[in-house]
């Protein structure tokens, strides 16, 4: 063997033994702990993160919206405070509660009323029975709500018809009668209150307009007034000095007592 051959074979075996140290060296570094997934949420040593499935409290979230914003507080389940003292119904200081629309006339407050299902039945019934015959179309079909004798029910002005059927249709713009059933329909469906109540003469009347000055009218029933007649028609009331429209009037015990207009 020459001596290039020994030099290159010595420079192998030094490499060799370097590369071996390299290895060994590597091997003694301590590994860095791993982590799972959920823990690199937190960080290691933080004592409210190192605590086990640590769920926060109702009272401590806070929603937000996209950037950070808190959220307002929602409108439902939330608690309602308690009463102050004097506030409750029965207790001095207690605010007074909306009562039902009313004016004060000659004969005390005009009671507007609009649930019928809290009226006497026979009122009920006849009310009932009366738009069922208006809204068919057939005038006939009024006759046996009309009554007869002592109980017939008084027509307009109309006192030269002795059948109640055509004093009815003789009210009417048209020759079927159709315009004056739908003047019923709409008079039924308004408010409506009690006049005379508690004496002989006690009677459920639409619309309410019929007891209640027209100065007294609040900007709401102002537009029922006006869903029966004309702005132009409102006025004239005015001068004439009261509602003079349609109106129709049933006994406590269930009698059609009236159907009329004007004064």
């Amino acid at each position: 063997m020459t001596r290039s051959s020994d030099s290159r074979s010595s420079s192998a075996l030094l490499g060799a033994l370097a590369f071996a140290a390299l290895i060994a060296s590597t091997c003694l570094i301590p590994a860095a702990p791993a982590f799972a997934l959920s823990q690199l949420r937190t960080i290691p040593g933080d004592a409210a993160a190192d605590e086990p499935d640590a769920a926060p409290k109702d009272d401590e979230i806070t929603p937000r919206a996209p950037g950070g914003i808190p959220m307002p507080d929602p409108l439902v389940n939330k608690q309602t405070a308690p009463a102050r003292p004097g506030k409750a119904e029965g207790q001095p200081g207690k605010a007074p509660a909306p009562e039902t629309p009313a004016a004060e006339t000659r004969d005390g407050p005009v009671e507007v009323l609009t649930d019928v299902s809290k009226i006497p039945k026979p009122v009920a019934r006849m009310r009932e029975l009366i738009v069922e015959a208006a809204a068919s179309g057939d005038i006939e079909r009024l006759r046996p709500l009309l009554g007869k004798g002592e109980t017939a029910t008084a027509i307009g002005d109309s006192e030269e018809e002795t059948d109640p059927v055509a004093a009815v249709k003789s009210l009417s713009g048209d020759a079927d009668g159709l315009e004056i059933l739908a003047i019923m329909l709409d008079v039924l469906s308004t408010g409506f209150t009690v006049i005379d109540k508690g004496t002989p003469d006690e009677m459920y009347v639409w619309p309410y307009f019929a007891a209640k000055p027209l100065d007294s009218l609040t900007p709401p029933e102002k537009v029922d007034l006006m869903r029966l007649v004309t702005a132009g028609d409102v006025a004239a009331m005015q001068e004439f000095g009261s509602y003079n429209f349609y109106r129709i009037g049933i006994t406590p015990d269930g009698q059609w007592k009236f159907f009329i207009g004007g004064d």
